[in-house]
This record gives C-alpha cells, structure tokens and sequence, in this order.
C-alpha cells in the first residue's frame, strides 16, 4: 500500500474543487443557521438556480459571461424571497421542510425532458465558460507542495480560495457590526428582539438571501471548475455534506465552514483510498468475505456517517465552536 500516495491524493482533495465549493456553501449555511438560527435544508437550491442562471444565460441565451453572473446572482435572491416569504414568520421547521422540498424541485424542473433546450436535461449544459477561461494566467501546470494542477484547475483553485477569503471577511465585518449582533440575537431569542421595536421578518429575509448568495457563489464554482453544469451536481446531499462540514468546524466561527471542508475532504478522501488499495489486487488486505473493491468506496462515507454521530454526542459544538451558539429557540 502506497502510504504517500494516498496522503497526496488526500491533500488534493482537502484543498482543491471540493473544499472550495463546500466552503463557500457552507459559510452560507453559516450565516443561515450559525448566526440566524434558520433552518435552511435545501442551500443545494440555491446552488443550482445559480449555476443553471450563469449557464443558460450563456449557453441558451447567449449573454455576455459578465451579464450572466449577477443573472446567476438574481435567482438566488429571487429564490430566497420565494422561500422566505411563506414560511419566516411560522415556526423554524416550517423552513427547514420548505427549503428541502424546493430544492429537490429545481433539480427535477432543470433536469426534464420537457425543459431540456433550455437546461440540457439529465446530460446538462456545457460551453459556457470560456469568457472566464479566458483570463487564465497559468500557462503551464502549477507546482504545489504536495500536488501539481493543471492549468485550468490552477486558475478555478485560486479564484476559488480569493472568493472564500474574500466571503470569510466579509461574513467576519457583518457579524461585528450592529446588523450582525441583532442576527445572534434572533438566534437566541427572537421574541426579546421584537419587543426592543426591530423587524425580525426582514432581518430574516435579508440574513437568507444572503446566505443564500453566497450558497450561489458556490453553485458557479461547480460549474466553472467542471466547465459543465447538472442536475446530479445538486442532489440533496450537497446540502447534508455542507451541514456536516459546517458542524465539524463549527457553527457561528468565522472560519469554521473553511477548516471543517478541509478536514472532512482530507478524512473522507484517506478513508477512500485506503480502503480501495486494501481490497484491490491478487490478495487483498482486506478479504473479500469483509468488503469487496465495489463496496470500498461507500465505507468512507458510513465512516463519516459514525464520526458525525460521535461528533454530534459528544462534541456538538464541533472543533472552534461554542456549545451556546447551537442553541435554537425554534418557536
């Protein structure tokens, strides 16, 4: 078994495409549920109204790249006004349903076959980055300590990173400022804000159309890094998954969404590894009796599964969080 191996491919998967994108969906549901005490079941929603709206804009429409970024940016707003409306002056689980539901309906809508010369169906829609590739300044493959990327990875790998620091620091500012502290106290208890004379409706419209922009900003960097968009890319567990790197690294820190997808990727990518190389080859590590090489890549995530459950009993707060900023007043 190739130990330096599976730590390269490891550290690859902890710092590249799949950490960046479940950063920024994660400083989302950070803002959602860390600061505001929202439940927000479906952020995968908003990823895919605005992937799709940067896509089609392009490759259907054919809009200018620039023009269909804040296109892609509008939906999700847009989307967040839809949600929210219905549902932010009921009961907290009232979203939490809401949101799952609606989510899982844009993906059926943008993968149907009645839609498809808009949204490409199952198969998708491609040839819509080139604006963006455009501006790659990587003319060869980029050297990293444990790792080398291409090109193209090179470039969606830095953009990436700018766009999650960028988003850490502004999460960071709003949070110190009065607007920020009236959105933990909600959090806490709304009712005692209400009497104070603030409208908790509308500080809870804006906290989820803002969360739910920066869940959209992910939804473009899924697009660009796989320069294709489908419907496959959004499916419910992207939310589940951005939950668990949320809770890992802490709920209402500033960086806990960054360190808890790079440690979830890093873990579920050794798992994987390691258990692909045990089961494969003549005479295996592990015997086939246990666990064949089809079965191998599924244990990482019933790993994953055990570890969030473990976490959740005994460290609910997660790696930098605090006990006290998970506690909900659902009424």
């Amino acid at each position: 078994m190739d130990w330096g191996q599976i730590f390269e491919f490891s550290f690859r998967s902890a710092l590249t495409s799949d950490a960046i994108v479940y950063s920024m969906a994660a400083i989302g549901l950070n803002v959602h549920f860390g600061y505001t005490g929202l439940l927000n079941f479906g952020q995968a929603g908003f990823m895919a109204v605005a992937g799709y709206g940067l896509a089609a804009s392009v490759a259907t429409w054919g809009l200018s790249f620039w023009v269909a970024v804040p296109i892609g940016l509008a939906a999700a707003v847009v989307f967040a006004l839809l949600l929210g409306a219905p549902t932010l002056r009921l009961r907290a689980d009232y979203l939490a349903i809401v949101t799952i539901a609606a989510a899982e309906i844009i993906r059926i809508v943008v993968g149907s076959v009645s839609l498809s010369e808009y949204f490409g169906g199952r198969d998708g829609l491609q040839e819509f980055n080139q604006s963006f590739d455009a501006l790659n300044p990587y003319g060869r493959p980029l050297d990293l300590l444990l790792f080398r990327l291409r090109p193209d990875d090179a470039w969606v790998f830095t953009v990436g990173w700018v766009l999650v620091g960028l988003t850490v620091l502004l999460v960071w500012a709003l949070m110190r400022s009065p607007w920020g502290r009236v959105l933990k106290s909600i959090r806490e208890d709304e009712e005692a804000v209400r009497s104070l004379g603030k409208n908790v409706y509308g500080y809870k419209m804006q906290s989820l159309v803002l969360g739910g922009v920066i869940g959209g900003v992910a939804g473009f960097l899924v697009a660009l890094d796989q320069a294709a968009i489908n419907p496959e890319n959004f499916s419910t567990d992207v939310t589940f998954f951005a939950y668990t790197v949320l809770i890992l690294g802490g709920a209402a820190r500033v960086f806990g969404p960054v360190v808890g997808a790079i440690l979830f990727w890093f873990l579920i990518s050794v798992l994987g590894n390691f258990f692909t190389a045990a089961t494969a080859g003549v005479d295996p590590l592990i015997s086939p009796v246990l666990m064949t090489d089809t079965q191998a890549s599924l244990v990482r995530f019933i790993a994953a599964g055990l570890g969030l459950v473990l976490l959740v009993i005994f460290r609910p707060q997660g790696i930098f969080g605090d006990k006290r900023e998970i506690a909900l007043d659902a009424r």
